[in-house]
């Protein structure tokens, strides 16, 4: 895929501002699948008419009389985004040339040149070319700099995603040349790449992290989302998995059949996954667990944090709710309302809130909209500003908001899925010096430049002996610092001392990627992982949990 991370001092649109929501946003469930008309509401249609009127006069009046010049259309806009904030945080107006942008997140697939970017100093580089895609064949390679796409230069000149997005992406069978400046060869190298079908993984890695206990992550809900678990459920079944870890933290969502699919291959019987209430009864609807699941026994953790919401919550909830599985990480986002996507006759679209979700046990997940946009956008920083990444949040554990499970156990609403096991954020070995580490790629450059200096070794070793045997030495680490001070950041040794173990560790993660993909980053990532660690330990409690215990 082409994928990147924003540069600093961009301006965004106000849609794009919001982007973290609307990739959250729950599509199609049930009978909303392929829901895309709309009808006048016929409960005040005075009220509805003489405001239309209204407003037409307004932008009449100042289209002919206004003082200036102005673009009549970018006020509507911005009137009718506006206006939508006053109803909840994810009902949404997308202008038209930004809905392609929108829908790329929940795409399966797409057509393009199959790289993973970044942007660094004003320059793209290379991540990695994806597996059997395009880029690959041509024999671009992780750390190469793209300096011109068809002759136009793209280093130096303020390139966002967006630009890179246009350039390197385009229909199945053009062509696209590249210009890439490459370590160990003094001049430029030109490529002739022919674009392709691209897939797009939502589940970035499964493994089994021993004989008995495999791990999934999952991403995102997107088009191929559960044909992707379910193959990798599936493989970890015949490498003899008994029990499992579900990691969705930082999953933000998307399709939900695609979540309800994967809650039905934990959950036996016809136990209720997910109601939706609306206003009516027009878009309520129950649904329950239907099929014969690939792993409906067995002890079942779920990682969440305060980055998984919509489907991923659901997913959580029925989980949990149902004594299937044991929740473990902290509260999550609190994502629970419903959009119907509604094209309009100028290629906009509109994304309007029909109904609220509701756990089994009648939790509604979606957390409390009562101060506006920008509060509800600052719930993050309320919660780091009250402690809740560190400690449980006492006022949700009250009579009003406590439910019970089907087995009655005590679950609490308030907003998100409350964790059955909190696990604090660990920050003991983070500080300012390895955040601007990452902030300037410095990890991620020396990595990849250390795979491309021992690529030989590294390849002709197995994975289970780089994990045991491989060290990052003291030696390696000040070559770091070196290439940091290099790229501007001053070193502080207090700071350094303090992150020197995660510093090895995540140095040796990356370099696990360059060599074995993700099947080899997150196992070294993982041994660094408190939540992941607290996960293995609570296995024997899910394993309880999934006989009918406690």
């Amino acid at each position: 895929m082409e994928h990147g991370e924003e540069r600093k001092g961009i301006r965004n649109s106000p849609f794009q501002i919001k982007l973290p929501l609307f990739i959250a946003v729950a599509l199609v469930v049930g009978v909303l699948i392929g829901a895309t008309t709309f009808s006048p509401s016929t409960t005040n249609p005075q009220g509805t008419a003489k405001s239309y009127l209204k407003f037409r006069d307004i932008l009449s009046y100042i289209d002919r009389d206004y003082v200036d010049t102005v673009d009549i259309e970018e006020l509507s806009d911005y009137a009718i985004t506006k206006m939508l904030e006053k109803l909840d945080p994810h009902t949404a107006y997308i202008p038209a040339d930004e809905l392609a942008m929108a829908w790329s997140y929940l795409e399966g697939d797409f057509e393009g040149i199959g790289v993973e970017f970044n942007i660094f100093n004003d320059t793209i580089y290379v991540i990695s070319p994806l597996s059997g895609g395009p880029s690959e064949a041509a024999g671009i390679q992780a750390g190469d700099k793209i300096i011109k796409v068809d002759g136009e230069t793209v280093a130096g000149i303020g390139i966002t995603n967006e630009g890179v997005f246009k350039r390197l992406r385009g229909p199945k069978g053009s062509e696209v040349n590249l210009t890439v400046l490459r370590d160990k060869t003094k001049a430029p190298m030109n490529f002739t790449i022919v674009r392709n079908k691209i897939p797009t993984n939502s589940v970035d890695v499964s493994y089994m992290v021993d004989a008995n206990t495999g791990y999934i992550k999952v991403s995102r809900f997107s088009a191929n989302t559960f044909e992707e678990f379910k193959q990798a459920l599936t493989e970890l079944r015949r490498k003899g998995m008994q029990q499992l870890i579900l990691d969705l933290r930082g999953n933000p969502g998307g399709y939900m059949d695609h979540a309800i699919r994967m809650a039905d291959e934990f959950i036996s019987g016809k136990k209720l996954i997910v109601y939706t209430d609306g206003k009516g009864d027009k878009y309520d609807s129950k649904t329950l667990a239907s099929t014969k699941g690939e792993f409906e026994e067995g002890a079942l953790v779920v990682l969440v944090d305060e980055g998984s919401a919509s489907a991923s919550e659901i997913v959580a909830g029925a989980l949990q709710d149902n004594d299937r599985a044991l929740i473990v990480g902290r509260r999550s986002f609190g994502k629970g309302l419903v959009q119907m996507p509604i094209p309009l006759n100028d290629g906009s679209e509109l994304r309007l809130t029909i109904s609220r979700y509701y756990t089994p046990s009648g939790r509604s997940i979606q957390k409390p909209y009562t101060e506006g946009a920008e509060e509800y956008q600052m719930d993050f920083m309320h919660r780091l500003e009250n402690g809740e990444l560190f400690h449980p949040d006492s006022s949700l554990f009250v009579d009003s908001l406590r439910y019970e499970t089907l087995g009655g156990r005590a679950v609490y609403g308030g907003g998100g899925i409350m964790p059955d096991v909190f696990v604090a954020q660990d920050t003991t070995e983070l500080s300012d010096y390895l955040s601007q580490l990452y902030n300037k790629n410095v990890i991620r450059e020396y990595t990849l430049n250390y795979y491309s200096n021992h690529r030989k070794e590294l390849e002709a070793m197995p994975f289970e002996k780089f994990n045991k045997n491989f060290r990052v030495t003291d030696a390696m680490l000040q070559e770091v610092v070196q290439l940091a001070r290099s790229a501007g950041v001053d070193y502080n040794d207090a700071e350094f001392r303090r992150s020197k173990n995660l510093l090895r560790n995540n140095v040796k993660a990356f370099i696990a990627r360059s060599v074995y993909g993700n099947e080899g980053f997150y196992p070294v990532l993982h041994e660094s992982d408190d939540e992941f660690q607290q996960a293995l330990r609570q296995l024997s409690r899910a394993q309880r949990l999934s006989k009918g215990g406690a």
